[in-house]
């Protein structure tokens, strides 16, 4: 803690007069002309002097209009008057009292109204917060066809709700804390109590309370904070803009970290498998599921080892390509300057510097720099000879196959590994996308989340765990919760198999 911070850990002295303590917290805001003073006075027979502190914005004027009318007219004890005064205000929002002044700085920042009193020890904090927030929309990172349409949105508090509504359950616990020194952002951990491994939470909580940061203002930067592994490009936390998602994964006995202020809620721990995972894939029939799965697994091949496949049998190993094809490779190559390795590596650079272009430019004109780009400079690099158009086809299909993901943050580690593997396939051939290919299953293998290995279900392979993996199996055969860890609570399905008689 701050020699700052702890310095405004003083109580509020009754003998000091009204203004000087308002002097004083002005001093500690400094010349800040969104802090708005009101004055005005509590009592009807005998009146004390009372001023309103708040940021201007984040407070609810009206209420506090109305409050400081209606004041005057409050009846007041002689023995205790500021209980009196607390019930008053009680009527326009939540009080909570407090008593030193790093308190009253804390619930001021955080946008409540503080109601300071002639001669009083106690100040009033008053929640009536008003502003500007996003409403509830539909998500644009994980698009469903049939599902719900509600997303996460900036204020925690209405995301806790939303994962609320789907989880109606005594056992759902939402414990709080504020982690930045300066920012001061309030997170909220979310699991359900007899689901999940108590070990799991205590370790959250373990590296929550080792950060000492001066702020933390998304997601992402808390991410990589309690994160097991830096030195790998995967992902080890789960992030998902959905409250049927962050609701799911909690009945698995996982853990959600909700950070005020960000629209994405992380998800522990997180295997590599569930970043193929849909939503949708819950609203489908098991076999249509894991029809679709199966095709997301395969374009992880074909957005990882395309064009390095495709470079190696053009190099170095054309015996494997058929006679007829070989020979339209060949005449689509006459008069390109550059091997293949090098016209692959120059689309893939076009191709990637397009996507960003898409992303961040405004979404109508993104859009159409993205698709008219890519089909504009692929037609004009094969008509003046710079590339084959065999090339552009392989890296078009690439490019298509990693959009197939569900979740965003693991294509980014494949569109890396990508150009990893054309350097191995254009030095070594088929030879060096094999080993590269297995030192990439030992990375993976060696990876943990929360203590849960990162491609626990894959390795060790154990044919139960199966059921909700590459393939889904019906409802009523998955009896239990793949729990991460141990749980008291594995039974989730007492189902049996849906027939007339039944």
């Amino acid at each position: 803690m701050s020699k700052t911070k702890d310095s405004n850990s003083v109580y509020l002295q009754p003998a000091k007069a009204l203004d000087e303590k308002i002097a004083y917290i002005e001093q500690v805001i400094g010349k800040s002309d969104d802090l708005v003073q009101r004055p005005f006075s509590f009592g009807r027979d005998h009146t004390i002097p009372a001023a309103l502190l708040y940021i201007d914005g984040l407070v609810d004027d009206r209420a506090l209009q109305k409050m400081m009318a209606g004041a005057k007219h409050t009846e007041l004890s002689v023995n205790n008057p500021m209980e009196d005064i607390q019930l008053s205000l009680e009527e326009i929002g939540h009080t909570e009292k407090a008593l030193t002044y790093t308190t009253i700085l804390e619930k001021l920042l955080k946008g409540n109204a503080i109601c300071l009193t002639e001669g009083s020890s106690i100040a009033i904090a008053i929640a009536i917060p008003q502003f500007s927030e996003r409403t509830v929309a539909e998500p644009t990172t994980e698009t469903v066809v049939r599902g719900p349409r509600e997303g996460f949105v900036e204020n925690m508090r209405v995301n806790t709700s939303l994962i609320r509504r789907r989880l109606s359950d005594e056992n759902l616990w939402i414990e709080s804390m504020t982690l930045g020194e300066r920012s001061r952002t309030t997170i909220s951990i979310a699991y359900v109590n007899g689901i999940v491994d108590k070990t799991l939470v205590e370790e959250l909580y373990s590296r929550l309370k080792r950060i000492d940061t001066d702020g933390i203002l998304e997601d992402g930067s808390l991410e990589e904070l309690i994160q097991d592994s830096f030195y790998t490009p995967f992902p080890t936390v789960y992030t998902t803009e959905r409250p049927d998602t962050a609701a799911a994964h909690l009945l698995e006995g996982k853990i959600a970290i909700i950070v005020d202020g960000t629209p994405m809620v992380m998800i522990v721990p997180a295997l590599f498998v569930h970043f193929f995972h849909n939503t949708e894939d819950y609203t489908q029939r098991s076999d249509i599921s894991t029809l679709i799965r199966i095709l997301r697994f395969g374009c992880i091949l074909i957005a990882l080892l395309g064009p390095s496949l495709y470079i190696a049998v053009t190099t170095f190993h054309q015996e494997l390509i058929p006679t007829g094809l070989l020979g339209n490779l060949a005449a689509q190559r006459e008069g390109t300057p550059f091997p293949t390795f090098i016209e692959t590596l120059l689309m893939e650079l076009t191709f990637e510097i397009l996507r960003e272009a898409g992303i961040r430019m405004p979404q109508p004109v993104g859009q159409a720099v993205s698709i008219v780009g890519a089909i504009v400079i692929g037609q004009a690099a094969v008509q003046a000879g710079i590339v084959s158009a065999a090339v552009v086809i392989v890296v078009s299909i690439t490019a298509i196959a990693g959009f197939v993901f569900p979740s965003y943050n693991i294509g980014i580690p494949i569109r890396i590994l990508r150009f990893a593997f054309m350097g191995l396939s254009a030095s070594f051939g088929l030879v060096g996308i094999c080993v590269g290919f297995t030192a990439l299953l030992l990375h993976l293998s060696s990876l943990k989340s929360f203590g849960i290995p990162y491609m626990q279900g894959f390795t060790p392979f154990v044919l139960k765990n199966q059921q909700d993996m590459i393939f889904r199996a019906p409802k009523w055969m998955m009896k239990e919760r793949p729990t991460p860890g141990d749980s008291l609570d594995r039974v989730r399905n007492r189902n049996k198999r849906p027939s007339p008689e039944q």
